[in-house]
């Protein structure tokens, strides 16, 4: 490897961590050396960088000596332990959990939309949810032109965002279902939380539950793009409001988006600002049936935008369809545009 920064992977064999992995395989960063973390049960696998293969270590605190950049996906309880251990070392960590997102001290950032947060990093950079991330390229070219009031957001959520064993069940549930097995004996364990009282089949249905349940009836993954979108745009008087469904997709977050607008706008405006924002592709010819569909964004680093069109009783109203690679650009993918963009502003240095 080159000379560079010394990056270490925690939760490496994870779904987003080996994400993380072809993302650094493919990153302008100059890289010296990859460290990959991961629970003591996965020490010693092996997994493939570019032309050689990498042995996971097991984490602990001394793991980061001498880190620069510590990327972190291996849930909150991980980066609430570990993360203090690696900044305490000298490296800057970029969580991909939702631990640190609402901290004052702690910089939520994506980079196509408020890089300039960086600036104010303590040590920690935190990556936002999935949903919020996609949802966030889209609406704030618009934000600039004409100004946001109101936001209504229903996802349509990949089961990857739950992890990889959510993906097999959905598998094991779907042969189960064809080969006539009846709903009330196909096994679940895993969705719609992991941690609820309940769980239910995903396959062929649709779980209006992400995460358990908190304040107002909302879910907690409900409050995370509530809350997360107005510490990104920096502006709590927007309104928003979020019902997250889980869908029997393996990978690639859906968006149906109400917006309300401040200044006058046209539907070929907004697709204008869209269509030349960083990080967004406009897919929009309804006469072509062209629109952002899951399949199609699965492995793309970008967020796709189509089906915008005016709401028929509401003068400042708009209405779009938001996708997007859960795993890349809503996971993986940001967390190393995040590195990228503080190499790019000068705000890293290898030791």
């Amino acid at each position: 490897m080159e000379a560079g920064y010394k990056i270490a992977v925690v939760g490496a064999t994870g779904a987003v961590g080996t994400k993380m992995l072809e993302m650094l395989a493919e990153t302008t960063l100059p890289i010296k050396e990859i460290k990959l973390l991961a629970s003591k049960r996965s020490a010693g696998k092996q997994l493939a960088f570019k032309d050689q293969m990498l042995t996971v270590e097991e984490l602990v605190p001394e793991s980061f000596e001498g880190i620069d950049i510590a990327l972190f996906s291996a849930g909150g309880g991980i980066s609430k332990t570990f993360v203090p251990e690696a900044v305490k070392r000298g490296a800057i960590v970029v969580d991909n959990t939702s631990y640190f997102r609402m901290d004052p001290n702690v910089p939520l950032v994506v980079p196509e939309v408020n890089p300039e947060a960086l600036r104010t990093h303590q040590g920690i950079i935190a990556n936002p949810n999935c949903s919020t991330i996609q949802m966030m390229v889209a609406l704030e070219p618009v934000r600039q032109k004409y100004g946001l009031e109101r936001i209504v957001v229903s996802t349509y959520q990949a089961v990857s965002g739950a992890g990889a064993q959510a993906i097999e069940e959905l598998k094991v549930q779907a042969q189960e279902f064809l080969t006539g097995v009846a709903t009330k004996d196909i096994d679940a364990n895993i969705l719609p939380a992991g941690s609820d009282k309940k769980h239910y089949p995903i396959a062929f249905n649709a779980l209006p539950q992400i995460d358990v349940f908190a304040e107002e009836g909302y879910t907690y993954e409900e409050w995370k793009m509530i809350n997360e979108t107005k510490k990104i745009m920096e502006d709590e008087a927007i309104k928003v409001a979020a019902t997250c469904v889980r869908i029997p997709v393996v990978s690639g977050h859906s968006e149906s988006v109400y917006i309300e607008v401040k200044d006058a706008a046209t539907v070929a405006g907004i697709k204008e600002v869209i269509a030349a924002a960083p990080g967004a592709v406009l897919e929009d010819d309804p006469s072509q049936q062209i629109y952002p569909q899951a399949l199609n964004a699965v492995g793309q680093k970008e967020t796709f935008v189509g089906r915008i069109r005016k709401d028929l009783d509401v003068a400042n109203g708009f209405h779009m369809w938001v996708v997007s690679d859960n795993l890349l650009k809503g996971a993986a993918w940001n967390s190393v545009q995040i590195a990228e963009k503080m190499h790019e502003m000068g705000l890293i240095a290898a030791k």
